[in-house]
């Protein structure tokens, strides 16, 4: 009941969060999360894929192969090809490497979004944890 109350507060939630999983041992949904960045080419996707690791912005960082996509901009609709970051975070760190990527990636509205992992292999999971410093 005390960690549920400590919940209802954005400032202890962090917290909290730690608290119970240095308890319980047990995994909480969302602690991290994936993100998805697309970029223009591999070239592209390997600098900012870099970068996000220089920053330790991530345990690790997947690129893709060239896909296709299908957008609208600017009311027309666009085809092309783009290289797809599958980024491993803290879903704490989601925030600040937002703000990063878009600092440093050539498309005026770049695609920066993230997903929370609900659950997966635990030593895993602890391996993004401990790759990834804390706030």
């Amino acid at each position: 009941a005390v960690i549920l109350s400590l919940l209802m507060y954005p400032v202890l939630r962090s917290l909290a969060l730690q608290l119970h999983s240095a308890i319980t041992g047990s995994y909480i949904s969302g602690t991290h999360s994936i993100a998805f960045i697309s970029c223009l080419n591999e070239q592209i996707a390997k600098d900012i894929a870099s970068a996000i690791m220089d920053k330790r912005l991530a345990a690790c960082v997947n690129i893709l192969p060239k896909s296709w996509a299908l957008y609208f901009w600017k009311g027309e609709l666009e085809e092309s090809t783009e290289i797809l970051l599958l980024v491993k975070t803290r879903t704490s760190k989601i925030g600040e490497l937002s703000n990063y990527v878009r600092s440093i990636h050539p498309f005026e509205i770049p695609e920066i979004i993230s997903l929370p992992i609900d659950q997966g292999n635990p030593l895993y999971l602890k391996w993004i944890e401990e790759s990834v410093p804390g706030d």
